[in-house]
């Protein structure tokens, strides 16, 4: 099994990493196979809306989205972490993954790989940030990972995130049950296959 970890901080040693690290150290443990991805730092786009992607499969613009699609494709579980600023999270993280969910729909199966979020933060917004990145796996037909709290952590200055002694036991713990998921999907998959899946209905507002 493979989990694939997304890093949204600019720091590739910040709280924010030492957090997933604090996870890797679980999966590690069972044999789960991880691989993380820094993306804090990259020079990513937003989406222009342009569609093209429903054509080709792959975004537009040729950068770490297209690259990461793939790697997201052969996982059975995706972390995605980020800082807070000013109650949200990265702007960089968010360009990339409203390009990736969107650029995918067509040939990932995202239902049923398991989503969690992993929010770090000085003091206040973790909350509403958790919310923002929740909203992705949501749309998507995957079940999202939970803790014994929320999937947070606090810390300002490199490494004080280790200081949290109930955040570090969060990520552990998640990282568990992110385990529990994994393994019930699979046996889930072997015995009864995907849910069956209707034609979308979009529906708008004005009709």
């Amino acid at each position: 099994m493979k989990v694939l970890m997304i890093n949204g901080s600019p720091r590739e040693n910040g709280n924010t990493a030492l957090s997933l690290k604090e996870m890797e150290k679980v999966f590690a443990a069972e044999g789960i196979e991880v691989e993380t991805i820094h993306v804090g730092g990259m020079d990513i786009r937003g989406c222009i809306a342009c569609r093209s992607c429903g054509e080709t499969g792959r975004c537009v613009f040729d950068d770490v989205v297209n690259e990461l699609a793939p790697k997201l494709d052969e996982a059975d579980a995706l972390v995605v972490g980020t800082p807070v600023y000013f109650a949200n999270a990265n702007a960089t993280l968010m360009a990339l993954l409203q390009r990736l969910f969107f650029s995918v729909q067509d040939w990932i199966e995202m239902r049923m790989k398991v989503g969690a979020g992993v929010v770090v933060s000085r003091r206040g917004g973790s909350s509403s940030t958790y919310d923002e990145l929740n909203k992705f796996f949501g749309i998507s037909g995957m079940p999202i990972a939970t803790s014994q709290y929320w999937n947070m952590t606090y810390g300002r200055e490199e490494g004080e995130a280790a200081e949290d002694g109930e955040g570090m036991q969060t990520m552990r713990t998640l990282a568990r049950n992110m385990i529990f998921l994994m393994k019930s999907m699979a046996l889930g998959f072997e015995k009864y296959g995907l849910p069956e899946k209707e034609e979308p209905v979009a529906t708008h507002f004005i009709r």
